[in-house]
């Protein structure tokens, strides 16, 4: 019998301990710091968890992050190395970044927040209208949370481009890479949308230089990381007026600290980090398939592209 562990100091073990109870009641799911003799578990169940509680665990035979991104366990990614760290591919996680996305892409399509802005000062003034043809919206990230938002607009009819690392081909997208193609890309985008990873390379990409080079008036949906966003950069391009809008669900602190500049600036959106939310049950039926792949015939059976590269950091 396979022995888990649920480590995590924000994401609370209830709902994961009834989800494994129900689902495969024959395996044990332990919470940390209480995992009783640490080298009987076998799989770790973790979310921004402490170093100290991986390193606790010397027979691990795998890692399953429970979220989008793996970036939280950068600080063991050298402990790592020789583990599986699994991304968990979760359609109820996907289709709330989608949603996030659609909902933010058609507000500022259809000037949500200038109207809300003309509210408060009792203005009454219809604005422009545009079809969704004739707006350019550009997503950073086309891996599966990407792809999915992107077909998404495109059945919505906007004029949508992506930006990927490497080449990407999806009907409906102009799928560009490379720095000339990330120029490229903000050159055109009238909407912004980040999904990229945390790494080294995407930390502080959307810097004033970036966001300057999008057209004037563009707005930015940011549900990436928030360390990918220079702040102060951000709140100068809004200022100037050069950027319109922004809705911010990821940020450099978080919580978000009492005082930040962002919390009251009129143009500026923001949720606490729910984009998305990991759905325990679906998400438990996931491991639990991927766990019987590595017992029966080891990591090259698990699915392709959710082991993580810690050489490209995601």
């Amino acid at each position: 019998m396979s022995v888990l562990a649920f480590a995590s100091p924000t994401e609370p073990p209830g709902p994961w301990l009834d989800s494994f109870a129900r689902l495969a009641p024959r395996l044990e799911l332990r919470v940390w710091p209480d995992v009783g003799e640490p080298a009987e578990v076998d799989y770790l169940l973790a979310w921004n968890a402490a170093a100290d509680a991986i390193r606790a665990m010397p027979n691990l035979k795998a890692v399953f992050s429970l979220g989008a991104g793996v970036d939280h366990l950068q600080e063991v990614a050298a402990e790592l190395a020789c583990i599986p760290v699994v991304r968990i591919k979760d359609q109820a996680l996907t289709e709330g970044i989608t949603e996030y996305v659609v909902y933010h892409v058609l507000g500022f399509h259809r000037h949500m927040h200038r109207y809300r802005a003309q509210q408060r000062e009792q203005v009454w003034r219809e604005l422009p209208q545009t079809r969704p043809g004739d707006r350019r919206v550009g997503i950073l990230g086309l891996g599966v949370l990407g792809q999915d938002a992107a077909r998404a607009l495109v059945a919505l009819g906007f004029d949508v481009s992506g930006w990927s690392r490497t080449p990407r081909q999806i009907e409906g997208v102009r799928c560009l890479h490379g720095d000339a193609g990330l120029d490229q890309l903000l050159r055109d985008a009238q909407i912004l949308v980040c999904l990229l990873p945390l790494t080294e390379q995407t930390r502080g990409l959307l810097n004033r230089a970036r966001l300057e080079g999008l057209p004037e008036g563009a707005c930015l949906v940011n549900a990436g990381r928030g360390a990918q966003l220079v702040e102060a950069d951000l709140i100068s391009c809004l200022d100037s007026g050069h950027l319109e809008g922004a809705a911010l669900d990821v940020f450099a602190r978080e919580p978000l600290p009492p005082g930040h500049v962002f919390w009251d600036h009129p143009k500026i959106q923001i949720t606490p980090h729910v984009a998305s939310i990991t759905n325990p049950d679906t998400s438990t039926r996931y491991i639990l398939e991927q766990i019987e792949r590595l017992n029966t015939a080891g990591v090259t059976a698990l699915e392709a592209g959710t082991v993580v590269d810690w050489h490209r950091g995601y």
